[in-house]
């Protein structure tokens, strides 16, 4: 599994917010938060594909 590393001033902040937001470890908590991210990403995307197939079909501008 890859690693990466994190400065140990975010790791601490890390640490405090997962225990507070009920995590039971800091890698669940950036799992979750990386997840979440990738999928705003990953709608946006969705989003543009669409706009460009109706933009080359005619519907939009």
């Amino acid at each position: 599994m890859p690693k990466i590393k994190i400065e140990r001033g975010l790791y601490d902040r890390l640490k405090k917010v997962t225990a507070t937001a009920g995590y039971s470890h800091v890698e669940e908590f950036i799992i979750h938060m990386i997840e979440k991210e990738l999928e705003k990403i990953e709608v946006a995307d969705d989003d543009e594909a669409v706009q460009e197939r109706l933009r080359g079909l005619g519907y939009i501008e």
